[in-house]
């Protein structure tokens, strides 16, 4: 069976590992808290350009399509296709929402048996480990609806790994506990590390600190692109309207 540790932990004291365990538990707290707050701020920023930003940008966008298709004489056409289309989208959205169905083979059945016996919240020696498995007994009730068995597998090997699974009250029982929760713990900063790095490299990440830097500067980022697009929105406006009465005032040819 994996345990998860490192030869040279088997050497460390049950009061060390202990105290290895409050120590990754902080910075796990710690790192899950920064993960957070960066959550939060990007998400404050996302509504602050949507609202001032990313309206206008999809107000020049419509601008600009209809200008376009009124300098190909075909307005109201373009129109009545665009409403058709967007009838038939959503047509086919309402038809795929539907409850998602229930794939399930011998072999999905079998394995969802497996992780059931080995995670059910009656084998729980107490109130935190009986929600830590009813945790795991909804994920797994999840998959198996779905018929996903790499989740389900996935589900029982981090079970087997996990302190959890160790039983017995001795000594060595406890030290395997807490090795466990060790490389468990380790493995969730890692796991929290790559969250905030793939949030780094996200391109809104990326213009929010161009904004901040130049708002340290003095500078306001999102005044200027604001100003920017209501003066192209209002040029594009006029060259629209212009475009408009050039065939309002051109005879018909019945």
């Amino acid at each position: 069976m994996t345990t998860l540790a490192r030869s040279d932990d088997r050497d460390q004291t049950l009061e060390g590992l202990r105290a290895q365990v409050t120590n990754l538990e902080a910075s796990l707290d710690a790192r899950g808290a920064d993960l957070v707050r960066a959550k939060s701020g990007l998400e404050a920023f996302r509504i602050r350009y949507r609202a001032d930003v990313g309206l206008l940008h999809e107000q020049l966008d419509e601008l600009e399509a209809a200008l376009a298709e009124a300098e190909l004489g075909e307005l109201t056409k373009r129109i009545q296709e665009r409403e058709a289309e967007i009838g038939q989208t959503a047509a086919s959205l309402g038809d795929r929402i539907e409850a998602p169905p229930r794939f399930t083979t011998d072999a999905v059945r079998k394995l969802f048996r497996e992780v059931a016996k080995a995670i059910h919240p009656d084998r729980a020696g107490d109130d935190d480990a009986r929600g830590r498995r009813h945790s795991l007994m909804i994920e797994a009730n999840r998959a198996y609806a779905l018929g996903d068995e790499e989740q389900l597998r996935s589900i029982l090997l981090a079970w087997e790994r996990s302190p959890d699974a160790v039983e017995g009250t001795g000594e060595e029982a406890m030290r395997l506990r807490l090795l466990r929760r060790v490389a468990q713990i380790e493995e969730y900063l890692g796991q929290l590390d790559a969250e905030l790095a793939a949030l780094q490299e996200s391109s809104l990440w990326q213009l929010k600190a161009m904004v901040d830097e130049e708002a340290a500067k003095g500078k306001d980022l999102i005044a200027d692109m604001v100003r920017r697009l209501k003066r192209d929105i209002l040029v594009t406006t006029n060259r629209l309207e212009a475009m408009k009465s050039v065939y309002a005032e051109r005879p018909s040819d019945a």
